[in-house]
């Protein structure tokens, strides 16, 4: 899978990106629906993460794995576990806990997915235009649940899909770094906006 790499930064202590999600986009007007239809190309990485998010496509999951193990998982010291962002929409099945546990198969690191948890308002993060929108919005939304056993700490491997303005990762890592058994937070993420 080709990628380009990007250093993401934020309140964590260290993050990557694997592409970019979107290279263009071109608007083509309006279907018989009146919805908007756009001619869009994206990245090997951001076509994949597309096809698993958006058309169901569970293949994906091993491949996006297996390319954060081998292009982002490397440049972190000593990850002791690995937690997956907590999904902004309820599916039956979590893409990025997927990639996540996938993930930690490969590197033979414990996932723990319900470690840090979310409360859903009803705002969609891509529907506000600025960062300071999107972290009045995300106040409060996350928690962490003491899951681990034994005193720790920990250096922690944050799994997401998407980086945008950051918020959801600083909001996350803000929890994080007060519960006592984590200790470094590193970033892993898919693609970026």
């Amino acid at each position: 899978m080709k990628t380009s790499i990007k250093r993401i930064t934020g309140n964590w202590d260290l993050g990557y990106a694997l592409d970019k999600h979107v290279l263009s986009s071109v608007y083509l007007g309006d279907n018989a629906y009146g919805h908007p239809q756009f001619d869009t190309s994206r990245s090997e990485v951001g076509e994949a993460l597309f096809k698993l998010k958006y058309r169901g496509d569970w293949a994906q999951v091993a491949p996006l794995a297996n390319e954060l193990a081998v292009s982002i998982y490397p440049r972190f010291d000593e990850v002791g576990l690995l937690i997956p962002m907590p999904a902004s929409n309820v599916r039956p099945k979590q893409p990025v806990t997927a990639v996540a546990k996938a993930l930690g198969q490969l590197v033979k690191k414990p996932l723990f997915e319900n470690l840090l948890t979310k409360t859903l308002n009803g705002t969609q993060l891509k529907d506000l235009t600025t960062k300071e929108e999107k972290r009045e919005a995300l106040k409060g939304s996350f928690s962490v649940r003491d899951e681990i056993d034994g005193t720790g700490p920990w250096n922690a491997l944050l799994v997401d899909d998407l980086f945008d303005s950051g918020a959801s990762l600083e909001a996350a890592c803000a929890v994080l770094r007060d519960y006592p058994k984590i200790k470094k937070i590193y970033a892993a993420v898919l693609t970026w906006k």
